[in-house]
């Protein structure tokens, strides 16, 4: 696909999905296929929304290789050619990079989230030489994951202008840190699609964007495509607010949850069991939710005003 083919897909809300484990910590496909029908037919579908395997809060750090296969297998062949999917690859070199996105190109997925080789303490050339012999070698798309937060992991606005010749890079999660300037994504918009990281989806688009990370999607599919159509149709504040009157609350539970336990995916899971899709438990060494941090945020999404059962 040409990149111009991709940044058709790559849009919307990005739904980062849990990997669902089952009492014994191994997956349950079964219950993938089953959540991957549900995200469907919510609206999760291609030109809308992405739906993200094995991300970081899908807890793609924590799958086995033949794992990662099977689990993405599944998404694909339960969206039945509706969904939009994406898989995520953490931190791996050049080499090993290539072969995971010709995999996942061959088992269905339209793109991969690539996070820099951050183990190779990386140089901006560096960081050129791998997404530029990544996108060379398949025909799928790359979303490039900016873990600024990482040694060696700060992409550069200008690191990005550079790899405009790069085909199958279509979009760029963007978040940056301070000292950047977040408006800098305007100068690349017209290339590859920016997709906010940083809490800013009503400024993101505003300035070119064309879409967003958030972590309530595979909850409730309802919420972020409403965002999403506030933002098509340039009703920026309400869009802003309505992102806020989760995020916000979540992202502060998430800082005192994580005092006890971390791991990105047990917040997710948390709400996928308030909201009746249950996704299981996260593999060790990360803990489940206890009863009252649960009471509290099933409280956090009524205050939203979610539907949340019984």
């Amino acid at each position: 696909m040409t990149r111009d083919e991709l940044k058709k897909l790559i849009v919307g809300p990005i739904a980062t999905v849990p990997t669902p484990f089952d009492e014994g910590m191994e997956i349950d496909y079964g219950r993938m296929a089953e959540l991957t029908r549900f995200w469907v037919d919510s609206g999760l579908v291609a030109g809308t929304a992405v739906i993200k395997v094995a991300a970081a809060m899908g807890e793609g750090g924590m799958l086995d290789d033949d794992e990662w296969a099977a689990l993405l297998r599944t998404v694909v062949q339960a969206g039945r050619g509706k969904a939009a999917v994406v898989a995520g690859i953490h931190h791996k070199d050049t080499r090993r990079a290539i072969r995971e996105a010709r995999l996942a190109g061959d088992l269905g997925a339209i793109g991969v989230q690539i996070s820099p080789p951050v183990f190779s303490w990386p140089t901006q050339d560096d960081l050129l030489r791998h997404y530029g012999a990544i996108s060379d070698a398949i025909d799928i798309g790359i979303v490039i994951y900016n873990n600024w937060w990482w040694p060696g992991g700060n992409i550069l606005p200008e690191t990005f202008m550079k790899m405009k010749d790069f085909e199958h890079v279509a979009a760029i999660k963007w978040s940056i840190p301070e000292g950047q300037k977040y408006e800098d994504m305007a100068a690349l918009a017209p290339i590859f699609n920016i997709l906010d990281n940083h809490g800013h989806p009503a400024l993101c688009h505003q300035l070119g964007g064309r879409g967003y990370i958030n972590r309530t999607a595979h909850a409730y599919p309802a919420h972020d495509l409403r965002i999403w159509e506030l933002l098509e149709t340039k009703r920026y504040d309400q869009a802003q607010a309505l992102f806020e009157s989760v995020d916000i609350p979540t992202i502060q539970f998430y800082g005192r949850a994580a005092a006890e336990s971390g791991g990105e995916a047990r917040m997710v899971k948390g709400i996928m069991e308030i909201m009746g899709h249950p996704a299981g438990v996260s593999r060790l060494p990360t803990l489940p939710l206890s009863r009252a941090q649960t009471a509290e945020l099933r409280h956090i999404l009524l205050e939203a005003g979610w539907p949340v059962p019984g």
